[in-house]
């Protein structure tokens, strides 16, 4: 099966959450052969992650992140149309007196780009964008 959801950063981190939101467990179980995420998402993982000291929490986040890939979790490059469809949203939004998050952005991007859903918990940062189709797996 193709790829259908772009997973920000607080989907894919809350597996490793102490009570995970079960809805958002479900829904990762259900789809599981359906799920990407963006380079830019990856990187934020891996830094909130290498900033911690050597620690228990440290070492399950490393081996959460390690099974996400041996599972085929697609990560998706930061493309020119990526970022040529970004530049477009900046400049539109800014001049509507919005100034999204520079990440946002790039993540907003890529799923658009990519005809993705994406799913996040923050569905205020993506709001202002344009053609981006959003899901809250919190609220379902």
């Amino acid at each position: 099966m193709t790829e259908r959801y772009l997973l920000d950063t607080n989907i894919l981190s809350e597996p490793t959450k102490l009570t995970p939101s079960p809805t958002v467990m479900w829904h990762l179980q259900r789809y599981a052969n359906q799920l990407t995420t963006a380079s830019v998402v990856w990187h934020e993982l891996l830094f909130g992650c290498q900033r911690l000291p050597m620690s228990r929490k440290r070492t399950q986040l490393e081996h959460h992140y390690q099974d996400l890939l041996l599972s085929g979790l697609v990560i998706l490059p930061y493309t020119q149309a990526a970022a040529e469809w970004h530049a477009s949203e900046r400049i539109r939004l800014t001049q509507l007196g919005q100034t999204p998050a520079f990440v946002d952005g790039m993540i907003a991007a890529t799923a658009v780009v990519h005809d993705l859903i994406l799913v996040t918990r923050n569905v205020d940062d993506f709001v202002g964008f344009k053609d981006i189709h959003i899901e809250n797996w919190f609220e379902t």
